[in-house]
């Protein structure tokens, strides 16, 4: 975690790419410190979005519905933990 604040802080105007949130393991908390003061970034979760259709009833049928559901549990998620650190 001090890894994230310490590049925020010296790349602080730098547009990041994070990977490994959700089924890679990187929690919303971890991903909080590098977008915390708005200066952006891309949070890549492919697996969380696209297999989010998985153990759901009919999931092939409403594959687009699982995935937009999830990308927004997530933007959520990110959001409360950035909100907590402020």
């Amino acid at each position: 975690m001090d890894e994230g604040k310490e590049l925020r802080q010296s790349l602080d105007s730098t547009f990041f790419l994070i990977p490994g949130y959700g089924a890679q393991g990187g929690k919303a908390e971890d991903v909080a410190l590098y977008l915390n003061q708005g200066n952006g970034g891309i949070v890549n979760s492919s697996r969380g979005i696209l297999l989010a259709y998985k153990n759901k009833e009919q999931g092939e049928k409403y594959f687009a519905k699982y995935a937009k559901e999830e990308t927004i549990r997530m933007k959520e998620e990110i959001a409360e933990a950035i909100s907590k650190l402020n």
